[in-house]
């Protein structure tokens, strides 16, 4: 089996909340606590989970855009938390991100010529007639016509601005790409476009995406297989279609209720969560799921459950299915903690 594109391991990233006259540490905010996962070439991870969670913090630790607390961050083998931002500057142009907003992410000042042509200026590639050509060939993938070289954000729509978006973050063609939400400011109509442009792009350029979104369904078609974060942990991981067929962890099981279904006569039976999803600067002990889980028992309100492999690469951190992971894994704990699958 050839080595994982990217190997993530432990990772945590938390920030200190200050207060006082002095600006003394008052707590931490655990934005990322804990989270592994392997990202085949290729292949698109979906990240999905409720606002707060810790996914759009943990795409940009990957990227080490953010900085993280702990763990460690493998391309291509290459361990990349170690690395000053000299040494990260090369592995940039393979590491790539879209960015949720369209409006806020392109430079209001700069026409689409100088923010195409900004990625090659930055790594020093391509001068002259040579960029120009690139830049042009960018917006013949993006479906855009080339009298847009000349035009600013301001004069375009927003999945006209977010296709623009995605064109700079390919501009270098990088092996990675982090979509952070790139379809949840843009109308249902554009959506589907954007999403079917991803998923071209992947099919011929050979990207890799981690796919962040709360659009069950988007993540569905798009992935090939699926994360489920929870209050800054994957508390689920799977093959998309085994996740959406049978959901194990009880939260996964939640979130795909409310999903809904193109068919008026099939009713599917919602689940209600109680609460709201507790803070990370607090969270609770034991399973972070318990406040909220009507399958919560005492164990539950003491013990952090690990990530349990089920067999065939799903794995979920529920105590319900211990027993599975031990029939999984003939007799063994079935025990894979947080780590990937």
């Amino acid at each position: 089996m050839t080595e994982p594109l990217l190997q993530v391991r432990d990772v945590k990233t938390h920030f200190p909340v200050r207060g006082g006259l002095l600006g003394r540490v008052r707590g931490t905010v655990k934005a990322v606590d804990g989270v592994g996962f392997d990202v085949r070439r290729g292949e698109t991870l979906g990240l999905v989970g409720e606002s707060g969670c810790g996914k759009s913090t943990l795409g940009r630790t990957l990227l080490r855009l953010v900085e993280p607390t702990a763990g460690s961050i493998r391309f291509e083998g290459r361990e990349l938390t170690g690395l000053s931002q000299r040494e990260l500057r090369p592995l940039r142009r393979r590491m790539q991100l879209v960015f949720q907003d369209p409006y806020a992410s392109l430079n209001p000042r700069m026409t689409v010529r100088d923010i195409l042509g900004e990625p090659f200026a930055i790594h020093g590639l391509e001068r002259g007639p040579a960029r120009e050509a690139k830049v042009g060939e960018l917006l013949d993938l993006m479906g855009l016509p080339r009298d847009a070289l000349g035009r600013y954000p301001h004069e375009f729509s927003g999945g006209q601005r977010q296709r623009i978006g995605i064109a700079r973050a390919i501009a270098l063609r990088p092996d990675l790409v982090v979509a952070d939400e790139p379809i949840s400011a843009l109308d249902v109509s554009i959506q589907a476009q954007i999403v079917n442009l991803l998923v071209d792009l992947q099919r011929e350029l050979g990207l890799t995406y981690i796919f962040i979104a709360h659009d069950l369904k988007i993540v569905e078609y798009v992935s090939t297989r699926v994360a489920v974060m929870y209050l800054g942990r994957i508390v689920e991981l799977a093959d998309a279609a085994d996740l959406y067929r049978k959901p194990r962890h009880p939260y996964t099981q939640a979130l795909l209720s409310a999903v809904p279904v193109p068919d008026p006569e099939h009713k599917r039976s919602r689940i209600i969560l109680q609460g709201d999803v507790p803070s990370p600067l607090a969270p609770p002990p034991g399973c972070p799921f318990h406040p909220r889980c009507p399958y919560a028992m005492e164990r539950c309100r003491r013990e952090t459950p690990p990530l349990y492999a089920l067999g065939n690469g799903h794995t979920a951190a529920c105590f319900l299915v211990e027993d599975e992971a031990r029939k999984a894994t003939e007799g063994g704990s079935g025990v894979l903690a947080q780590s990937p699958s």
